[in-house]
């Protein structure tokens, strides 16, 4: 003992005296730190979801056609140094980061010519072995990379793959992608999960859909991404995506964006290429592969739309709504076959014919960046496309990226873009199995690029004293129901009610006001929505019509680009309990929080470079985030 210190000497000591003086009865009285099954710490058995993680789950880089013909020479390396929190530098030369790292990102590169643009620039010798490789080196050795892009565009028209005879190309493509995601993958640090767009644009109309992987390197460099030239039907995606997890038991799913684009093929009623009406088979399908739908991003919203809901006086935000990616004009009639709430609704009449739900989804929202960079705050925006990068230059407002080729009253502009989203994710622990099962099992919201934090738990049993209790998740998860989740068969004579928690971005908005939006199909088969402020901050009263009695205000000095904490609330919270629920009748609802008014990027760059302000776009926006819903079925 003599290499023991003094005081753990006496401490021993004391503790072995203690013992072995006291009698049989106060040995027994000593206090047993785990009597039972009770344990003196909460948490050794807590398994719940308890922490939430920001990530981008659609970011292309210059392996994506798309960007890498037009500018952009930041591979995925950059592309994850940059939302792990590096400065750097983009394809116009300019120092940039973020302000707070993100926790997870997914790099989608365009399936459809995968690594053309890295691969021209590095003289790669199997594409310059190629036809068509010699014609892109040849334009860009004369110094006409507009050209290179028309001879690119031009064969990927014909939806015939030139590069088809060598698949070695993309593979190489897609193991350099890989290896990317392997390299900067932390477990509990930063989640790199695998990815890639299937880009189906089937006569211009966007249908396009992120694949993201569950498992790493080993078994996605198995399998060539599977892309536009091997078929445009998502039908066929779904069987491919069946094949490689029966081979290789990884898991995988996909994410829907932008039906805003597609002139009314997103959400429609009949199948792709049959012009069958959707079955009970198709519905299972479409529910089993794509459980998530991307709601906001760079090319507009796809929450909702003012004509289809007329009485949703925040539905007009940040609209696309004047056709497709090519020249072809938005028809009215599409609108409904378009927009995520519209489809929830549907979702429900096809539940109640088919006995499954094809449009049972929950929300996120990410970027579509192809600049590489994640930027999704107003002051931080590098635009979608490299050309479109910070600059005084019009470009920077006036470049067309949608309606492309067609009339101008078709097109869409940069100065139209936005700058959002993000993938808000409740999750247990930061690593590729948890964030993706989080997904997989929709306990995620969207925001349109802030990062507000937004909890709700729907049950039978919740009263208002829930809403305050310090174990308020633990509470919510025993009895009730997360976002993504579903109630069934309401007991006699009780009422869905809901438990909402709303903190906003740190370093950003306060908030204005916590929404529930509500979607219920009647006994006549008709559906409905309809939409209650549950929460209104600056001690503003709701309304008989389930309103804030006014707006929040509007702090925004448009010319200075800036604004004030002074109105909103930080935090609000609010408990619910359905005033029309109809147990008979299926519905879904899911939460809105909307921030007060802050300066829109163009109003931003206005004021930093010195040039006038776009009058097409507002100056202001009010930033939100929506929940994955939850869904309420009768029993049958």
């Amino acid at each position: 003992m003599a290499h023991w210190s003094r005081v753990e000497l006496v401490v021993t000591t004391f503790a072995a005296a203690l013992l072995l003086t006291a009698p049989a009865s106060a040995q027994e009285d000593v206090p047993n730190t785990q009597p039972g099954n009770r344990s003196y710490s909460p948490y050794p058995e807590q398994s719940f979801p308890n922490q939430v993680f920001f990530g981008d789950t659609h970011v292309h880089t210059t392996y994506s056609a798309d960007a890498g013909m037009v500018g952009n020479t930041l591979g995925p390396d950059s592309a994850y140094r940059f939302a792990k929190g590096e400065v750097v530098t983009s394809s116009t030369g300019l120092k940039t980061r973020l302000a707070r790292p993100l926790d997870f990102l997914v790099v989608t590169d365009h399936a459809e010519n995968l690594g053309l643009a890295p691969l021209l620039a590095q003289k790669d010798p199997t594409l310059l072995a190629t036809e068509f490789g010699k014609k892109l080196r040849a334009a860009l050795d004369a110094g006409d990379p507009a050209g290179a892009w028309k001879i690119w565009s031009q064969a990927k028209a014909t939806g015939n793959d030139p590069l088809a005879e060598h698949p070695e190309i993309y593979r190489s493509a897609w193991s350099r992608i890989t290896a990317a995601a392997e390299e900067h993958n932390q477990p509990g640090q930063f989640t790199a999960l695998i990815g890639f767009e299937w880009t189906s644009n089937p006569e211009r109309n966007n249908l396009h859909r992120n694949v993201i992987f569950r498992g790493g390197k080993e078994t996605a460099d198995t399998i060539i991404p599977f892309s536009n030239f091997d078929s445009f039907d998502p039908e066929d995606l779904w069987k491919w995506m069946e094949t490689y997890e029966t081979n290789t038991g990884d898991r995988l799913l996909a994410i829907p964006h932008n039906g805003n684009l597609s002139n009314g093929l997103m959400f429609d009623t009949v199948t792709l290429v049959s012009r069958q009406p959707l079955d009970a088979d198709y519905a299972r399908r479409r529910a089993r592969w794509e459980p998530l739908y991307e709601v906001t991003q760079m090319k507009g919203t796809g929450e909702a739309h003012p004509m289809l809901s007329p009485r949703d006086e925040f539905a007009n935000f940040e609209i696309w709504d004047k056709g497709q990616l090519g020249p072809a004009p938005k028809k009215p009639d599409m609108l409904p076959r378009e927009y995520a709430r519209e489809a929830l609704k549907q979702g429900l009449a096809y539940e109640a014919s088919l006995g499954v739900n094809p449009f049972k989804f929950g929300m996120v929202g990410s970027t579509d960046t192809h600049t590489s960079l994640s930027t999704t705050t107003e002051d931080n925006f590098f635009g979608k496309v490299s050309a479109v990068e910070p600059t005084k230059d019009p470009i920077r407002f006036d470049e067309t990226v949608g309606g492309i080729g067609g009339p101008r009253e078709v097109g869409q502009y940069a100065r139209q873009t936005s700058a959002a989203g993000l993938a808000g994710v409740w999750s247990r622990e930061n690593t590729r199995e948890a964030i993706w099962d989080a997904l997989a099992r929709k306990e995620v919201f969207a925001t349109t690029g802030t990062r507000i934090r937004v909890r709700v738990f729907a049950g039978w049993k919740f009263s208002e004293e829930d809403l305050v209790r310090s174990d308020f998740a633990q509470q919510g998860y025993a009895n009730g129901v997360p976002m993504g989740g579903d109630l069934a068969g309401a007991p006699q004579g009780k009422t869905p009610t809901f438990l909402i928690r709303a903190i906003r971005d740190v370093d950003g908005a306060n908030l204005d006001r916590i929404q529930i939006i509500k979607g219920w199909l009647d006994r006549d088969g008709k559906t409905h929505e309809k939409i209650y402020d549950l929460a209104c901050s600056d001690g503003r009263s709701i309304t008989s019509q389930n309103r804030c009695d006014r707006p929040v205000g509007n702090t925004v000095n448009a010319e200075q680009a800036t604004y004030s904490n002074a109105i909103g609330a930080p935090a609000m919270q609010a408990y619910w309990s359905d005033p029309d629920f109809d147990s008979t009748q299926r519905a879904f609802y899911y939460v809105r929080v909307i921030e007060i008014p802050t300066p829109r990027w163009t109003t931003y760059d206005a004021n930093f470079f010195g040039v006038k302000r776009p009058e097409d776009v507002p100056a202001s926006i009010q930033e939100r985030a929506y929940t994955s819903p939850i869904w309420y079925t009768p029993k049958s």
